[in-house]
């Protein structure tokens, strides 16, 4: 049985944002950033303690694994764009018809990252058709 590409489209070729540097620990401080999070936004998002959210090498593990999710579904998201770093902000901001009228990334701090990454690793499937 050979896999389908969507099973590899959830890795992008670049990482637009440098948010995840080779050989250096990922910019945690700025993936949140990217999102205008504050700490709450970010505990109930990773659903972790509002306590728990620190950016340091204390951070808890699961907190660590949400944000590079949240980095790698930013990429992914940058490459649908080319690279046009501003449309992608623009995309994660503003209010998705598809989505239900919500933003994906108010999708992100409500706790819906799953199915967002669903949404896109499908629309870039369709688009490669």
């Amino acid at each position: 049985m050979t896999p389908s590409p969507a099973l590899f489209q959830s890795v992008p070729e670049k990482d637009y944002f440098s948010f995840l540097p080779k050989g250096k620990p990922p910019e945690f401080q700025e993936i949140v950033n990217f999102f205008n999070f504050k700490g709450h936004d970010v505990a109930k998002a990773a659903d972790v303690s509002e306590k728990s959210v620190r950016y340091d090498e204390k951070m808890p593990v699961e907190l660590q694994e949400r944000l590079r999710e949240w980095a790698i579904l930013v990429n992914l998201v940058a490459e649908f764009f080319k690279g046009d770093l501003e449309r992608t902000v623009q995309w994660f901001k503003m209010p998705n018809p598809l989505l239900g009228y919500i933003s994906p990334r108010d999708m992100i701090r409500v706790g819906r990252f799953k199915k967002l990454l669903k949404f896109i690793i499908s629309a870039i499937d369709e688009n490669r058709r």
